[in-house]
């Protein structure tokens, strides 16, 4: 099926593509969600007329996210986690997680935009990038430490 994107989906498009996706992708996540439209030819008129808008609203979500990065890169945040005999964790440190410690920093930031190249499995200091924006990012330290055991 034919849709026109009228949300940025990573891996699929940005607003106002024409993408072909599998029809159940597209009547049961992407229209009911508002993400995308069917591409008939009145909706690609409309969406034609539309891009002017959404280029200033990018640019604007850029700016934002600019601003967003600025203020959280650097950041350092600690995590406690239980931890094995052999100094591992029983687990790992997920986004949610990361999220959680940054919005008690005071920082609001979407699980989903952690970016976690690897789990976080083990005790130390860990570089944890954030994509605020499909051109912006920042990167913060994870610091995972013991449960239990007090703060140096």
């Amino acid at each position: 099926m034919r849709v026109i994107l009228t949300e940025e989906i990573r891996g699929l498009g940005v607003r106002g593509d024409v993408v072909t996706v599998k029809d159940g992708y597209a009547r049961n996540y992407l229209l009911p969600k508002k993400f995308a439209r069917e591409a008939t030819p009145g909706n690609i008129n409309v969406v034609e007329q539309q891009k002017r808008k959404w280029a200033l609203l990018a640019q604007e979500e850029k700016t934002a996210a600019q601003d967003a990065a600025s203020k959280v890169s650097g950041t350092k945040v600690s995590l406690r986690k239980k931890v094995g005999e052999s100094g591992t964790l029983y687990g790992s440190v997920t986004s949610h997680e990361i999220a959680d410690a940054l919005t008690a920093a005071g920082f609001e930031v979407d699980k989903r935009k952690i970016e976690l190249s690897h789990p976080l499995k083990s005790l130390g200091e860990h570089e944890v990038e954030i994509k605020l924006h499909r051109d912006v990012s920042a990167k913060i330290t994870v610091e995972v430490l013991p449960e239990g055991e007090p703060e140096a």
